[in-house]
C-alpha cells in the first residue's frame, strides 16, 4: 500500500524467487508484461517475478533500481517526468526455493512537488538476470504514451538483426522460445512428471525392451482380450526392464514398480461400460458428431460425391458409389428423397489422402475413404456404405463395402470401418488438432506481442488465451511432429505428415473457424432467426454443436461486453494504430500464404473486431478442448481408434482371406496399429489428454487483479456465471435418455465442452489456451 508523508511515497515490492523445480532445461519462470504501468498508486503493490539467481556472488540491494513516472506532469518532449532512482532495502535471496514463496521488501520514493501523480514504474536491473512486472492497465495517460511506444519498439526490434541468447537466457529447446512464453513453475513440474513419456529416445527403447522381454515372435496383439489386459492385469515385466526404468522415475506412472511389476494403462472411458459396444454401427456414426474429431462430417449435398482434385494431375477420381448401394438400407426412401430431406451425410477423406497414398503405401497399406451415413428417425447416424479407393494410373480404383452383421462379410465391414478411422485419426491429429488449433494460433500470439502494448485492452482480452502455446508448440516440434518422431512413426501419413498438413492449410479460412460459420459451411446448420442463436441444426442431437453453440454465444457476449467498454464507434477502431498494425501483421506476415484471400476481415467495425476476437478465443479454448481432451478416452483403446493400417481388405482365395474367416480378431489386429506403436501412441495421448495442476479455465484469470477497471471485472464475472449455467445445461442433456447421441452404446456422456475441470485425465474442461 502506498501513502504520502514528508514528501515520501512508501511501497512494498513482492519478489517471487525461482522454484527449484524450474532449474532444468525445459523451462524458466516468466509471466506478464515488461513494465508495470498503472493508472494510480492508491492500492498498488509492485510484483516482481524472479529469474534464476547466480549463487556465485551476493545480490546487493542496489542491483535493482525503480523510478516513478508521472502520469500528469511532463517534460517538454511529452514524456512523463521521472522521479529519483530508489533501491530495494535488503538483499534478494541467493538460491532457488522449493515450492512457491514470496518475499516482501520495503521501498521509499522521493516525491518532488512538480512530480504530479505517479502512473508507472521504470525498472532497471543491473544483474545478469531479468524479471517482469505483471500490472497491466487498460488506458495510457498522455505522459506515458512515449514510454509505451518505446516498450513496443524494444520488444519488436527493427528487423535487421538476429535474435541471440545471452548468458542469462538459455534455450529451453532447440528453437527460440521467448521467456514470456515459457511454462510457469507449476506447469514445469507437471511436465517433468509427464513429458518425458512422450520423448521417443526414452519410450522407443523401453517399449522395444518390453516386447523383446516377452519373447514375442511378432510385434502383435493376438486377441482383443490381450489389448484389454493393458488396462486390467497389465503386462508382467522382467527385472531387467525395471532396471532400465529406474533412472526415469516419471515413467513409473505407467511402469508400475509397487510390487505389481507390470506395464499398465488407465482404462479408456470408451470401454468402461462395455468392451464391445465400440464395434456397433451406431457408435461408429455417433463418434463422428460426439467423438474426438466431431467437426469434419458434412451434409451430403450431391450424389455421387465429387472430387476437387485436378483430373490433369490425378486422373479420374469419380466415385463408384451408386444409389443402389445406399437404398438397400434406406428403409424405402430413395436417395433423392433422402438428399432433399437432409438425411444423408458424408465423412470424406478421399481428396486429403489420395495425392499421398501411393507414397504412403510403400510403407503402409491404406485407402482414401468416403463414408455415407443416414440420419435415422430416432436422431442417430448409421453408416450406409464405405468407399475405399487406391491410386491407379488412370485415376482411382475403388470398391464399396456395405454393412453386414454375420460371416466373413461382417469382418470385412469391421475392417472397412477401421480403414475409415485410420484416415480419421491421421486427419484429426495433423489437421483438426495440430493445424487448426496449435499452429494457426501462433501468428495471433506473435502479432499481439509485437504490436499491442500490454496496456492495450485487446492485448488484455486475448493474453490469457495465448498461455503456454508457443512453448508447447516448440516441444511438439521437438518430440512429436519432428522428422522421424512419434507422430510420423505411429500415424498413417508417416513422413508426409507435415506436407499433408501444409497442403490442407491452403484451404484454411479464418472466418470459417467461428462455430456458426463452420456449421453452416458444412451444411450441418441453416440460418433461422427464430432458432436459438439464429441457427437450426440439421442433426438436432449433435452434441458438439449443441454444447458448442452455447459456449460460442457466451464467448461472443463476453467479448462484446468487454470491447464495447473501450470502443463506442467504428471510427475509434479505424484510428487505433496499434490495433490496425496488429491485424496487418496477422494477415500479411503471420498468415502470409493466405494474405491475398478476400475473406479476411478488415477490422474496421466493432462487429468485425468482436467476431474476430471471439473466433481467436474459440480456437484457443473450446475448439482445442473438443479435439484434444478426448484423445485418450476414445483413442486409448486402440481397437476403437487405430492409427495405422498395414493390410488391405483381403480378397477371396488368398491366405489373408482364409485367416480372416478362421480368426476375425487376429485379422483385425494384423490390419491395425501393431503392439509396439500402440504402446507409444497410448503413452503420448495419455499425456496430451491431461489437465495440468495450474490450468486456468475459460471464464477465469490467472491473476484476479488483471485490471483495475471494475466494468471489465463485472463483465468477466458475468461471463463466468454464464459458463456455469451452460455447464448445468450440458449435464442435464447428458441425463436425457431421449438424446441417443449424448452417450451412445458405449454409455459415455459427451462432456468435452463442460467448461470446468480438475487436474488429470478428466474428459472435460475448457482451458483458456492451447496449453498441452
Amino acid at each position: 500500500m502506498f501513502g504520502t508523508k514528508r514528501k515520501k511515497i512508501k511501497g512494498t515490492v513482492v519478489v517471487m524467487p525461482i522454484n527449484v523445480l524450474d532449474c532444468n532445461a525445459i523451462t524458466t519462470i516468466t509471466r506478464g508484461g515488461v513494465r508495470g504501468i498503472a493508472k494510480g498508486v492508491k492500492s498498488l503493490a509492485v510484483d516482481l517475478a524472479g529469474h534464476a539467481y547466480d549463487g556465485a556472488h551476493a545480490i546487493l540491494s542496489r542491483d535493482i533500481a525503480i523510478q516513478l513516472i508521472s502520469a500528469t506532469n511532463s517534460y517538454a518532449n511529452g514524456n512523463g517526468k521521472l522521479g529519483k532512482e530508489t533501491y530495494l532495502k535488503k538483499r534478494l535471496p541467493l538460491l532457488p526455493t522449493l515450492g512457491e514463496t514470496r518475499e516482501s521488501y520495503k521501498i521509499k520514493f522521493d516525491h518532488d512537488a512538480d512530480m504530479g501523480i505517479p502512473g508507472a514504474f521504470y525498472i532497471k536491473s543491473y544483474m545478469q538476470i531479468e524479471f517482469f512486472l505483471t500490472y497491466l492497465p487498460s488506458q495510457t495517460p498522455t505522459a506515458l504514451v512515449n514510454y509505451r511506444e518505446e516498450e513496443l519498439e524494444n520488444l519488436r526490434g527493427d528487423g535487421t538483426e538476429e535474435r541471440k541468447y545471452s548468458t542469462s537466457e538459455q534455450p529451453s529447446i532447440r528453437m527460440y522460445i521467448p521467456r514470456d512464453e515459457n511454462f510457469g513453475h507449476l506447469k514445469s513440474s507437471d511436465f517433468l512428471t509427464y513429458e518425458i513419456k512422450s520423448l521417443s529416445q526414452n519410450l522407443w527403447p523401453l517399449y522395444k525392451s518390453v516386447i523383446s522381454d516377452l519373447n514375442s515372435a511378432r510385434d502383435e496383439f493376438d486377441s482383443f482380450d490381450e489389448v484389454c489386459r493393458l488396462y486390467e492385469g497389465g503386462i508382467k515385466l522382467h527385472t531387467s526392464i525395471l532396471s532400465k526404468i529406474s533412472p526415469l522415475p516419471v515413467l513409473k506412472e505407467i511402469f508400475r514398480t509397487d510390487g505389481e511389476d507390470v506395464l499398465k494403462f488407465p482404462p479408456p472411458h470408451v470401454i468402461r461400460a462395455s468392451k464391445s459396444a465400440w464395434m456397433t454401427d451406431i457408435e461408429f456414426g455417433r463418434q463422428m458428431i460426439a467423438g474426438v474429431n466431431p467437426n469434419v462430417i458434412r451434409l451430403l449435398r450431391e450424389f455421387p460425391p465429387k472430387s476437387k482434385l485436378d483430373a490433369r494431375l490425378y486422373g479420374d477420381q469419380t466415385s463408384t458409389l451408386t444409389k443402389e448401394h445406399l437404398e438397400i438400407n434406406l428403409g424405402g426412401l430413395t436417395v433423392d428423397k433422402a438428399l432433399g430431406a437432409k438425411r444423408l451425410f458424408i465423412l470424406d477423406y478421399h481428396d486429403a489422402f489420395m495425392p499421398y497414398l501411393e507414397k504412403i503405401n510403400k510403407i503402409a497399406k491404406a485407402y482414401a475413404t468416403r463414408t455415407i451415413l443416414f440420419l435415422k428417425d430416432d436422431g442417430a447416424l448409421t453408416p450406409l456404405a464405405i468407399e475405399l479407393s487406391l491410386p491407379h494410373p488412370n485415376g482411382a480404383k475403388s470398391k464399396v463395402i456395405l454393412p453386414a452383421n454375420k460371416g466373413a462379410e461382417s469382418t470385412i465391414w469391421l475392417l472397412a470401418k477401421a480403414h475409415v478411422i485410420v484416415n480419421d485419426s491421421g486427419y484429426h491429429q495433423l489437421m483438426s488438432h495440430w493445424l487448426n488449433t496449435h499452429a494457426v494460433m501462433e501468428p495471433f500470439i506473435i502479432a499481439t506481442n509485437r504490436h499491442l502494448s500490454v496496456l492495450h485492452p485487446i492485448n488484455k482480452l486475448l493474453y490469457p488465451h495465448y498461455r503456454d502455446t508457443i512453448n508447447i508448440n516448440g516441444l511438439a516440434r521437438q518430440s512429436l511432429i519432428n522428422a522421424g518422431g512419434i507422430i510420423e512413426q505411429s500415424f498413417l501419413p508417416g513422413q508426409y505428415s507435415m506436407e499433408m498438413s501444409s497442403a490442407v492449410y491452403q484451404d484454411w479460412v479464418f472466418t470459417d473457424q467461428a462455430l456458426p460459420a463452420d456449421l453452416i459451411n458444412r451444411g450441418m446448420a441453416i440460418k433461422d432467426p427464430s432458432a436459438p442463436y439464429g441457427l437450426r441444426l440439421v442433426v438436432k442431437d449433435y452434441p458438439y454443436a449443441v454444447d458448442g453453440l452455447e459456449i460460442w454465444d457466451a464467448i461472443k457476449t463476453w467479448v462484446l461486453d468487454y470491447v464495447s467498454l473501450y470502443y463506442s464507434t467504428d471510427d475509434e477502431i479505424q484510428k487505433d494504430t496499434e490495433l490496425q498494425d496488429w491485424w496487418k501483421d496477422v494477415v500479411q506476415k503471420g498468415h502470409a500464404d493466405l494474405k491475398d484471400k478476400a475473406w479476411w476481415p478488415k477490422i474496421q467495425t466493432l462487429d468485425e473486431l468482436v467476431e474476430s476476437c471471439s473466433t481467436i478465443i474459440w480456437i484457443a479454448s473450446a475448439l482445442h478442448a473438443a479435439v484434444n481432451f478426448g484423445q485418450y478416452p476414445y483413442g486409448g483403446y486402440i481397437l476403437n481408434r487405430p492409427t495405422l493400417s498395414r493390410r488391405l481388405i483381403p480378397e477371396k482365395g488368398t491366405p489373408e482371406y482364409d485367416e480372416m474367416v478362421k480368426n476375425p480378431q487376429k485379422a483385425y489386429l494384423r490390419t491395425i496399429t501393431p503392439k509396439f506403436k500402440a504402446l507409444i501412441n497410448l503413452s503420448v495421448i495419455q499425456v496430451l489428454s491431461r489437465h495440468a495442476s495450474d490450468e486456468v479455465y475459460l471464464g477465469q484469470r490467472e491473476n484476479p487483479n488483471w485490471t483495475s477497471d471494475t466494468r471489465a471485472l463485472q463483465a468477466l464475472q458475468k461471463f463466468g456465471s454464464k459458463l456455469a449455467e451452460v455447464e448445468g445445461k450440458i449435464a442435464g442433456r447428458n441425463r436425457d435418455s431421449r438424446l441417443k447421441n449424448r452417450t451412445g452404446p458405449v454409455e459415455l456422456p459427451y462432456t468435452l465442452l463442460l467448461p470446468s475441470s480438475v487436474e488429470g485425465l478428466t474428459f472435460r474442461g475448457i482451458p483458456n489456451s492451447v496449453s498441452i
